[in-house]
């Protein structure tokens, strides 16, 4: 029995009375599983309620800081360990001299604060008075050290908490890929609500390390401090101790420097007066930092902490502190974990915001720039979640495998910043007093104490510069040779983006081009497999275009083309009048070849016109259903997105499965209705990939 269809009130949907369903599906699973994992969306006037305070800011920015007083000690020693255990002690020297290097950092970074109040850091610093070429080479390291710090954090806090759970040993790679993955989540949700989260871990170890050091200092100074015993120290070739393994020593430790920048790269994080928050927390994380680090390196010489592959330094100093197996010596090492842990946290909030920069200048894909539904750059969380999780895969979560790819990028950063505020503190010298020159990210105008501010800087960008040139070249073997390989591809790379979005927007400029009156023809092709719902669908929204059209059909199997005719006259022909079906034979059953062949002669025949394509899509109310379909529209789109004057229609047709349940089943013949194998796919039936 012929179908026949009204084309006149197609274009209405029905509602739920007239038609007893609901004429939209319900919710996806997928947004309710996202709306349960991320939280409910925010509109873009809350983005100034998303601002955090000092005290959130801390937990936020300062946790990649505070988290390196877990390994600096411990790095130090590793290095000072090749002349031998008696020169440990060297390392008290070297901690000194490292905080004072911080101390000079703190307050270069300081005055970038108040100079670029809408953050950036290093980038934007490079950027504004160094030039485009050092801005990209700031802006590839920083970005690298991000990475490479989620991954870094994350597989020294797995070691801690493998150091007092042993069967943990074997699953570290595991553990840490997960802990990214609730990470990556929990930043998805906000800046605001992460940081509310992860300041829970940064307070608690922050308690920890100073009792632990409170408690050290009370049992050194009634003589109760004892040397940590049972520790299986490093197997080393011992060689003479030298100035440059000093060096080597001091740089390895310079890793307590890492982190520093974070605060005045996100600055617009924080709550109105934003400079003035973001200064304040950078002396109070810098100050904190140094306490514990110096606390740390010297409890680590009282007791002859040792470095091990078995426990680390400051598990051996928890255990000569509160005895092995003491409650407090447990809280500390999970203290000292989660901060490892909660380090990542800086990452995830100043890469997205890092990149977003980038891409914003056209130096990295535009999809950076935007902010999802939590007002977060959510692009930006994901790639640095799965990218970092690459790294602790292919390093097996190994701490010591990745230090060495660590601080170059980080060091390199501070150099490249410090050297442009050393030339901004030049350019304000120079000018005349009441002067004022605006630059794209800054107010220039006199400063009296010009020569104080650029020697501060260039003393800390020589200190920084000396630092990575020793770190580069003492581990260059050990891995380094890889991030002074791939900052430069970076590089490369930013500026090959940047080049093709320029070309772009020359290309589609319109400045100088006339708009011209349009009078040639339109020429509108269906692709039909068969002549069902989804297709009756299509013809109506052909007609509704007001402009002739004819259908194709690609024979792969004749018996099935004539079943197609039978219908076309039936449900289409019948209702329409004369509507021109046409069949193209495909002996070697390509689809794409004689759509683009019959597209092409279409062309040709009307140089003036543009082809009109229409197909069909079946859209599914669940993913898993919508895989069970070939989904071909995509590849067709491809095909013909080549070719000029042609535009390519997608007519999706919703399946909605309470419509099916409710007994919409008799508007077929009962081929149709008996037979789950008879229900065609507009876009990829049985027989084929064409639109329906």
């Amino acid at each position: 029995m012929s179908e026949r269809i009204d084309t006149r009130n197609q274009s209405l949907p029905k509602t739920r009375t007239e038609a007893g369903y609901p004429s939209a599906p319900p919710p996806p699973r997928l947004s309710f599983i996202k709306r349960l994992l991320i939280g409910r969306p925010l509109a873009t006037e809350d983005l100034p309620h998303q601002a955090v305070s000092r005290f959130i800011g801390l937990a936020v920015f300062a946790s990649d800081a505070l988290s390196s007083t877990a390994y600096a000690t411990e790095e130090i020693l590793l290095i000072l360990a090749f002349a031998g255990t008696a020169f440990l002690g060297i390392s008290i020297p070297i901690a000194v001299a490292i905080s004072v290097l911080l101390v000079i950092v703190t307050l270069s970074y300081r005055q970038t604060i108040y100079a670029y109040p809408n953050g950036g850091g290093a980038y934007i610093v490079a950027r504004d008075n160094l030039g485009e070429l050092p801005a990209q080479i700031a802006g590839a390291a920083l970005l690298t050290d991000y990475i490479l710090t989620v991954a870094v954090s994350i597989s020294n806090g797995t070691a801690q908490i493998a150091s007092a759970i042993p069967w943990l040993q074997g699953y570290r790679v595991e553990f840490a890929v997960g802990v990214i993955i609730v990470m990556t989540i929990m930043n998805l949700r906000g800046v605001k609500e992460s940081g509310r989260v992860f300041a829970i871990p940064t307070y608690f170890f922050l308690a920890a390390a100073f009792l632990t050091l409170i408690v050290g200092g009370i049992k050194y100074a009634t003589g109760q401090l004892t040397p940590v015993e049972g520790v299986e120290a490093i197997h080393r070739t011992l060689e003479p101790l030298t100035w440059f393994l000093i060096l080597r020593a001091f740089s390895s430790g310079c890793t307590a420097l890492t982190g520093i920048e974070a605060i005045s790269n996100g600055i617009t994080a924080f709550k109105e007066p934003k400079s003035k928050n973001a200064a304040a927390t950078l002396m109070m994380m810098s100050s904190i930092l140094i306490t514990i680090f110096l606390g740390f390196t010297l409890l680590a010489h009282q007791i002859h902490a040792v470095p091990s592959e078995t426990e680390t330094v400051i598990s051996q100093i928890a255990r000569a502190t509160f005895g092995n197996g003491s409650l407090f010596y447990f809280l500390t090492l999970a203290g000292t974990a989660l901060i490892l842990l909660m380090a990542a946290n800086t990452s995830y909030a100043d890469f997205p915001r890092l990149a977003a920069l980038h891409a914003g200048d056209g130096f990295l894909p535009r999809q950076l720039t935007f902010r999802g539904t939590r007002l977060v750059f959510s692009w930006g969380i994901t790639a640095l979640g799965g990218l970092a999780t690459l790294l602790v895969i292919f390093f097996k979560a190994e701490t010591s495998a990745l230090i060495p790819l660590y601080a170059i990028g980080v060091f390199l950063s501070f150099t490249m910043s410090q050297t442009g505020m050393v030339v901004r503190a030049w350019k304000m010298g120079h000018m005349r007093p009441g002067e004022v020159v605006k630059t794209e990210a800054t107010t220039l105008e006199y400063d009296p104490h010009w020569k104080r501010h650029m020697l501060l800087s260039g003393f800390g960008a020589l200190a920084t510069g000396v630092v990575m040139i020793v770190f580069t070249v003492t581990k260059f073997t050990s891995g380094a040779w890889f991030i002074v390989l791939l900052v430069p591809a970076l590089v490369f790379c930013f500026f090959q983006i940047h080049y093709h979005y320029r070309k772009v927007a020359a290309l589609l400029s319109a400045a100088g081009k006339r708009l011209e009156q349009y009078n040639g023809p339109v020429v509108s092709l269906i692709l039909v497999d068969d002549v069902h719902a989804g297709t009756l669908r299509l013809v109506n929204y052909a007609e509704a275009l007001g402009v002739p059209w004819k259908a194709l059909h690609i024979e792969i199997n004749p018996e099935k083309s004539a079943i197609v005719r039978k219908k076309w006259q039936e449900r289409v022909v019948s209702v329409l009048g004369e509507r021109e079906l046409v069949i193209i034979e495909s002996p070697y059953r390509q689809l794409i070849s004689p759509i683009r062949e019959h597209v092409e002669a279409e062309l040709a025949r009307h140089p003036d016109s543009f082809v009109n394509v229409i197909m069909g899509h079946l859209v599914m109310e669940t993913p898993w259903e919508q895989a069970l379909h070939q989904n071909s529209a995509f590849i067709f789109n491809l095909a013909l997105q080549q070719l000029e004057r042609v535009a390519v229609v997608n007519v999706p047709y919703q399946i909605h499965n309470l419509h099916y349940h409710n007994g919409h089943n008799g508007n077929h013949d009962g081929t149709e209705q008996n037979h789950a194998s008879a229900v065609p796919d507009p876009v990829s039936s049985p027989n084929g990939n064409q639109g329906a």
